[in-house]
């Protein structure tokens, strides 16, 4: 067979463009064939990497062990409003006006721009989560720092309650026009100047409370919430933590610091641990293949508590991560920064 001689005809230069026109094609299929190698590669191991990781597991009817627990709905967004009528001016002597939140605007800011502290800012507008403020959303800002306090008992007075916050006494009874040490009655709210959050409620709020119980190298295969249950996919059920799937063997750190008062077996947590912490706070890490602490213990955020395993009600390695306020579980990534 006569072999066909694409070039025969063309002129040098021809030939010369042509040339170096086939061999950067040659470069570009190489470079693409290799790229395309390195996606399904990585996509492979990746794929491989969740198939060998991918637990979730957990009793999906929220409570700890040794006692029952409801659930907590403080994940909602904060509702976005124009109308304050229902709020009532404390006293003519504090004046408020309306911020409309702009795309980019923080609460320390919005707070540095109108003299006043973030704490100022979340307590008026009892924000629960300083992440869920939304663009377009109202907030009322008072002409000066302070917050707003909720009369707790009946024998609380002005003068107690400034020296709790350690503030000037006679300043918030003139701003509340009330006597220093008149009794107020519980339930009566009114606006504490210059005083502060304290630094639980502050931690709470900016989602600064709690570590990650894992340091890395995991992903949630099941969120806080509602799901398909894992062994069951017909039926939709409450998950009361986070499931952090990654490698078994894997350190798990105390997630705050406490006191363990939990360590031993559960049909199904599996090998488990439970610490109590300051503020009515608990937290539990489930399906552990080794517990590495006892009852009584201090841990700290820096404590290895366990390594991650698939013991219990299980479908691969993970841990399961609850925490509960009072009795209640909340959303671990609420409380985590």
């Amino acid at each position: 067979m006569k072999k066909i001689e694409i070039l025969n005809g063309m002129c040098y230069s021809k030939k010369l463009e042509f040339k170096m026109k086939l061999k950067a094609f040659a470069i570009y299929a190489c470079s693409t064939l290799a790229a395309a190698a390195v996606v399904a590669g990585g996509t492979f191991a990746f794929i491989h990497f969740r198939n060998q990781t991918s637990g979730q597991g957990g009793l999906d009817t929220p409570g700890l062990p040794l006692y029952a627990d409801a659930i907590l709905e403080n994940d909602k967004d904060l509702p976005v409003s124009e109308n304050f009528s229902d709020l009532d001016t404390l006293d003519n002597k504090i004046t408020y006006f309306t911020y409309r939140v702009k795309s980019g605007d923080m609460i320390g800011m919005i707070a540095e721009k109108y003299g006043v502290t973030q704490d100022t800012i979340i307590s008026v507008n009892q924000i629960r989560s300083s992440r869920l403020i939304q663009i377009g959303q109202y907030l009322r800002i008072p002409s000066e720092p302070g917050i707003l306090y909720t009369v707790k008992t009946g024998n609380e007075t002005v003068e107690s309650i400034s020296k709790k916050y350690n503030v000037d006494a006679q300043r918030c009874a003139l701003l509340n026009n009330l006597s220093l040490d008149e009794e107020l009655s519980a339930g009566k709210t009114l606006f504490v100047p210059d005083a502060l959050l304290d630094w639980v409620t502050r931690q709470e709020i900016n989602g600064d409370l709690f570590k990650r119980p894992l340091k890395g190298g995991y992903y949630i295969s099941s969120p806080y919430g509602y799901r398909k249950n894992p062994f069951d996919s017909s039926r939709r059920t409450f998950h009361s933590g986070i499931d952090m799937a990654c490698k078994t063997g894997t350190s798990i750190y105390a997630a705050l610091d406490g006191t363990v008062t939990t360590a031993g077996w559960s049909n199904t947590y599996g090998n488990y641990v439970i610490i109590t912490h300051h503020s009515g706070y608990k937290s539990l890490y489930g399906h552990m293949s080794q517990i590495l602490v006892k009852k009584g213990a201090h841990v700290t955020t820096s404590t290895v508590i366990g390594k991650v395993g698939s013991t219990g009600l299980s479908t691969g390695p993970h841990l399961h991560f609850t925490v509960y306020k009072n009795g209640i579980t909340v959303n671990p990534s609420s409380l985590w920064n």
